[in-house]
């Protein structure tokens, strides 16, 4: 019934709109198919078992569109017991579709912060071997304190002071190369994470999580709403070429413009060629009804010419305002007009 409303109101998409919505929901729908494959592509490293997993993963993504598209053409015919079906079909997919999504985008946020660990530890091993290095000073400084104590200091402190010199060039060797590493080099996300961690004062892990959940369940409601655009775009265009009248423009020449002989042939010619014109789809429903060919049953009317609920109901509305059908107490119609 909105269907009806709407002519006038709106018009069907334009081609930059529909190719829009049609690039947007392949995009979303490409990412979260490949997101599961990273999840089911790693169950098993068989290459048999990787291909019926990558396929698996694949038919998953495939059928949940459909069962949302399937949800929303169930609930505008009004089969809301088959609309539901549908859409417990579709939270099932969803589910396993999320959670591909989550295994996905987890494993990509994990191996860049393993690359950041990995340059890490390199920073750390040379800072450790540093501080060692300080701290060997540091006992050779308390050794030597003995031997000047005990009053051996040609021999004791000067062998000490010669293994100090050496740490302490192999400790500037050592900073010169840990200062020679490339700078650690800290991706967009993991500075996300680390900044929504610090916000809600929680650990690393836990706002990892928190935001791979967010970002699977997004990617899954944004395909699901580009796929039920392209689905009420669809039905719109159904209905709009249903009861949108097909008129051809008139020949502004006038008649008197054209010469005499050859109006009088045009004359006969159309006279001759004239055809009826063929009926439109409600005036076949009237005709119909009006000849008992047919029950005043909107079932039946939906039946016999492939009508949705709402091009059918649009119908009987007109009929009933033209004083052509009327309602019973029983609520069943009955044609009150003349024959067509």
């Amino acid at each position: 019934m909105h269907y009806q409303e709407s002519i006038g109101l709106r018009y069907p998409k334009g081609p930059l709109a529909t190719a829009t919505v049609w690039t947007l929901a392949g995009a979303s729908i490409l990412a979260s198919t490949i997101f599961s494959l990273l999840l089911f592509l790693s169950i098993d490293d068989n290459p048999v078992m990787k291909w019926l997993f990558g396929s698996l993963a694949v038919i998953f993504e495939a059928g949940k569109f459909y069962a949302w598209y399937e949800f929303s053409e169930r609930r505008a015919h009004r089969n809301y017991s088959g609309a539901l079906s549908a859409l417990v079909f579709y939270l099932v997919l969803a589910v396993i579709s999320i959670g591909g999504s989550i295994g996905g985008i987890n494993s990509a946020t994990n191996s860049a912060q393993e690359h950041i660990a990995v340059e890490q530890a390199k920073v750390n091993t040379y800072n450790r071997q540093i501080a060692a290095i300080d701290n060997q000073i540091e006992l050779n400084n308390l050794a030597a304190e003995k031997y000047i104590e005990m009053e051996r200091i040609a021999t004791g402190v000067t062998r000490i002071q010669q293994e100090n010199k050496r740490l302490r060039e192999e400790q500037q060797r050592l900073a010169a190369e840990r200062d020679s590493l490339p700078p650690v080099a800290q991706g967009s996300i993991i500075g996300l994470i680390e900044s929504m961690a610090n916000m809600l004062g929680v650990d690393t892990k836990s706002a990892q999580l928190g935001l791979v959940v967010f970002l699977s369940v997004l990617l899954d409601f944004f395909a699901a709403f580009f796929v039920g655009v392209i689905g009420e775009e669809l039905r719109f265009r159904h209905f709009w070429r249903a009861h949108t009248p097909l008129t051809i423009e008139a020949i502004n020449e006038p008649i008197s413009s054209i010469p005499p002989v050859l109006a009088l042939q045009q004359t006969l010619s159309d006279e001759l060629d004239l055809e009826p014109e063929p009926l439109s789809v409600p005036e076949q429903v009237a005709k119909a009804l009006a000849g008992k060919s047919l029950p005043c049953s909107k079932r039946a009317v939906a039946r016999q010419f492939g009508l949705m609920a709402e091009e059918v109901d649009a119908i009987f509305a007109d009929l009933m305002a033209a004083g052509q059908l009327g309602k019973k107490a029983n609520n069943h119609y009955h044609w009150t007009g003349e024959a067509v």
